[in-house]
């Protein structure tokens, strides 16, 4: 038999239950209702629901049949008129059998009187007590047998699925070896691992370059409108039940609900406080990737929660609210992408109001974590320990606990210092830096302004003395060429020396460029007339040519930039050098 899609609704009179058959003979299905049972059958879908509330078979019931669509719809009178049924959308409760909801033992002593254990045990001690115990022969034991296998998943209630899939899980959990790990040793370890994994430069880089994180921060999730919306009512109407309608789910949804194998959880106090606070530290890890990823899931969104989520990644076990924020907290500063310590806080503010809006809302993001890891490979896993089983638990929860966990969670506060990771320390000193930063490009910026002041002086004076030269230049023109004259001379003797000099190491003079023409500083301290040859020729006697030589090379190589004016006396001492070169030739 199939499970059909069915959908529940309801007004103050009756209770509409929308059956969804295709293919489904019309004139061969069968309905059958009273109290809280509803039956349906119509070949080859069977649907059995135990309803939240009493209907009445009275006369005023109606069906209707939508070909086109192939739905069946049931109109049924509610006992007692203008009753609400609460829970209608929690399809995978309504399914459970009626039997299967009590969780009392199936056998219980009758008749007997109230004897405390220990009286029996005291009055019948010494006669019942059989001293013939059996003995067995000693064998060696294990020492792993020794050690109790440690429990986990919901409510505690698993043990020894790590040991079996140690290779998938290794990529899912931090843990190594859970069946064995005493939770006082999960938590040192969880511990080291963090301040191992803390990264200050990645904290204060977030820290100050917080552009994104604002821009996560203006997100708001689809929980936002509704919590606005229920609000709103709550002013006009203290009445839980108008809430329901304000969180709908989808096709899809309700399609994961009909899949699950709905029973009910033997837990213990202890248990149950357990899957309460594992379930707000679960919510946490939720909010928290949504606000980072607005809602649009990616590749990382299984990896975020469940390493956000020390219940899924640890397997860690709560005895109040506080420390499931702080290992919240402190994790978001070591893992994610995003490490700020405002994510902490939108998250923690979203979960308050999740839980705020009830089972239902609760419900949907249940569904979600469900989904996101089931289409991850390694992380469906958590699905069979923790995620399941809580959306098959919370369709049973009473909405007054849950609203007291809810109050619960807005009384805890969280500081930075509450999660020992010494962030205000941090914050303190890289402030401390960046004001240091901030005064030495201060004194730079004034030292280079000053550095501009001085030079924009130096520069007007500079042009007041090349003004008062240049005034100076007008008024001796001859003057200025003489010096201009005498700095060509300076430059043509050396170039002359650099040329000359492997060629002239036997003559003891030293030749200089005077206009143009080279001759024997001797020389040009005595009295020389232009007829007779100057010394230095008459020394070289042969080597006239030679230099006539090096003069023509001295001509064309030797380019000296000189004003207008110098033109003409170079030219003239050209041709006194020639001149006085004629008579050694």
């Amino acid at each position: 038999m199939l499970t059909p899609a069915f959908d529940l609704s309801q007004d103050p009179d009756f209770l509409t239950v929308a059956i969804r058959v295709p293919y489904a003979r019309v004139s061969e299905f069968d309905v059958y209702f009273e109290g809280t049972d509803f039956k349906f059958y119509a070949k080859p879908y069977f649907l059995r629901l135990t309803l939240p509330g009493r209907i009445v078979e009275n006369g005023s019931e109606q069906g209707s049949y939508d070909a086109d669509k192939g739905i069946f719809t049931i109109r049924l009178p509610k006992e007692t008129p203008g009753q609400h049924f609460e829970g209608l959308n929690m399809l995978t409760a309504l399914l459970a059998p009626r039997k299967s909801r009590t969780a009392k033992p199936l056998v219980e002593e009758i008749g007997t009187p109230e004897i405390s254990e220990e009286v029996v045990d005291d009055d019948d001690d010494d006669e019942r007590f059989d001293w013939e115990i059996e003995q067995t022969p000693y064998e060696e034991v294990s020492e792993s047998a020794l050690n109790p296998q440690c429990h986990y998943g919901f409510g505690n209630l698993r043990s020894g699925v790590v040991q079996r899939l140690q290779d998938e899980l290794s990529d899912v959990i931090d843990i190594k070896d859970p069946d064995f790990t005493p939770a006082a040793e999960r938590r040192q370890k969880r511990l080291a691992a963090e301040l191992a994994k803390f990264d200050p430069d990645h904290y204060l880089a977030d820290f100050f370059e917080d552009k994104a994180v604002e821009q996560i921060l203006r997100y708001n999730p689809w929980w936002t409108d509704t919590y606005s919306k229920m609000m709103a009512l709550l002013e006009k109407s203290q009445e839980q039940e108008d809430h329901a309608v304000l969180v709908s789910f989808s096709e899809e949804e309700k399609y994961q609900l009909r899949k699950f194998v709905n029973k009910s959880y033997l837990l213990d106090k202890e248990a149950r406080s357990q899957v309460y606070y594992g379930l707000i530290d679960i919510l946490l890890a939720y909010c928290y990737e949504t606000c980072v990823t607005e809602g649009e899931r990616n590749v990382e969104s299984a990896w975020n929660i469940r390493k956000l989520s020390s219940t899924l990644c640890w397997f860690e076990t709560w005895s109040n609210v506080q420390e499931i924020m702080v290992s919240f907290g402190r994790r978001v500063l070591c893992y994610p992408l995003y490490r700020h310590f405002k994510l902490v806080m939108k998250a923690y503010k979203d979960t308050i109001k999740i839980l705020q809006l009830g089972k239902s809302a609760i419900l949907k993001c249940l569904l979600d974590i469900h989904k996101i890891f089931q289409e991850n490979d390694p992380a469906y896993i958590l699905n069979d320990l923790y995620i399941s089983d809580y959306c098959v638990w919370i369709q049973k929860a009473k909405s007054k606990k849950l609203a007291a966990l809810a109050e619960a969670l807005k009384e805890v506060s969280l500081t930075k210092a509450q999660l020992g990771l010494e962030l205000e320390e941090l914050e303190a000193a890289a402030l401390l830096v960046q004001e240091e930063e901030t005064a030495l490009k201060a004194a730079h910026s004034v030292l280079g302004q000053q550095t501009l002041c001085s030079s924009s002086e130096a520069s007007d004076s500079e042009e007041s003395d090349s003004t008062t030269s240049s005034g100076t230049s007008d008024s001796d023109p001859e003057s200025d060429s003489g010096s201009e004259q005498d700095e060509l001379k300076e430059s043509q003797c050396e170039m002359v020396d650099s040329l000359l000099g492997p060629f002239l190491e036997e003559s003891s003079a030293l030749l200089i460029a005077d206009g143009g023409v080279c001759r024997n500083t001797a020389a040009q301290k005595s009295d020389v007339s232009p007829e007779k040859p100057p010394a230095s020729s008459r020394a070289l006697g042969v080597s006239g040519p030679l230099i006539e030589e090096l003069g023509e090379q001295l001509r064309t190589t030797v380019q000296v930039s000189e004003p207008k004016g110098a033109t003409a006396v170079n030219h003239s001492n050209m041709q006194e050098r020639d001149s006085h070169s004629a008579p050694s030739n």
